[in-house]
C-alpha cells in the first residue's frame, strides 16, 4: 500500500514540473509589439504566435541574429516581410527539388 507521504510527494513533484513547464512557455511568448520597423536584411526567419491563455497577443516573431522581434501582424510591412520570406523559401524549395530529380 502506498503511503500518504509518498503520494503527497508525487503530487507535489508533478505540480512543480507542470508549473516549470508552463512558465517556460509563457516566458517565450510575446506580450507586446516592438514599435520600430526592422531592416529585412537582419531577419533569418519567422514564427507565428497565436492568442492563447498563456500568450496574450497574436504576433509574427521575426528571428534575427540578435534574438526575436515581436511584431503586429496587422501592420502591412510585417505581412510584406512574411510574404518575402515565403517567396525566398519557395525559391530554395524549387532549386532543391530540381537537384534531387
Amino acid at each position: 500500500m502506498v503511503s500518504i507521504k509518498a503520494t503527497a510527494m508525487v503530487v507535489t513533484l508533478t505540480i512543480c514540473l507542470l508549473a516549470a513547464d508552463t512558465s517556460a512557455v509563457y516566458n517565450e511568448c510575446c506580450r507586446r509589439y516592438m514599435k520600430t520597423k526592422i531592416p529585412f536584411a537582419l531577419i533569418k526567419g519567422y514564427s507565428v504566435q497565436t492568442l492563447t491563455e498563456l500568450c496574450p497577443i497574436n504576433a509574427i516573431i521575426f528571428h534575427t541574429w540578435k534574438g526575436k522581434a515581436c511584431t503586429n501582424p496587422a501592420l502591412k510591412w510585417v505581412m510584406d516581410y512574411v510574404e518575402r520570406l515565403r517567396n525566398k523559401a519557395q525559391i530554395v524549395h524549387n532549386r532543391t527539388s530540381k537537384l534531387q530529380n
